[in-house]
């Protein structure tokens, strides 16, 4: 995938998948140590052992859609490529964790990739869940939460055409100022 953003839609998809009500999407770009880490937590159903042993075989998957599942193997293979790794942690019927790590000026490192259109993507695709997105580079962060916006919206769907508009400019700003001197 030409981008993380990519890879990071796909494992949102499997939280979604396991019916997760929250989900929590963070970026930690720390330059100073030459590391981005990803992390992606939800409350979804969890795998059984057998399966957090097996998830990252490209040929097992839980869908019944197709008989693979490419996403983690291929996020893996990107990872350790940049001399970063993937780990899972999960346990039945509390949640899932993935945790990416890559080193940040890696060459073969592809860029993170258009994150506000990610997060107008996770909205759009299940607006009932309450997604976290953190994205913190060295010292300075920027959080946002559908679940504080759901609560100012006061029954207005969060999905409206300009709420959505307002959304992807709010978290293009965000991710701008994190990058400014």
């Amino acid at each position: 995938m030409k981008e993380l953003s990519l890879h990071i839609l796909d494992i949102i998809e499997n939280s979604i998948s396991a019916e997760a009500t929250i989900i929590k999407l963070r970026i930690y770009e720390d330059i100073k140590d030459n590391l981005l880490t990803i992390e992606i937590d939800d409350n979804g159903k969890g795998m059984s052992k057998e399966m957090l042993y097996k998830v990252l075989d490209p040929f097992v998957t839980s869908r019944t859609t197709r008989r693979v599942g490419l996403g983690l193997s291929l996020t893996k293979q990107a990872a350790n490529q940049c001399d970063g790794d993937l780990v899972i942690d999960s346990k039945e019927n509390e949640g899932t964790n993935v945790t990416i790590t890559f080193q940040y000026d890696h060459i073969d490192r592809a860029p993170i990739g258009d994150m506000a259109d990610t997060v107008v993507s996770m909205i759009l695709t299940n607006d009932n869940i309450d997604y976290e997105y953190l994205h913190k580079v060295n010292d300075k962060e920027f959080i946002f939460s559908t679940e504080e916006i759901k609560k100012l919206l006061a029954g207005v769907s969060i999905t409206e055409v300009d709420i959505i508009a307002w959304v992807k400019e709010y978290v293009e700003e965000g991710i701008e100022n994190l990058h400014k001197n």
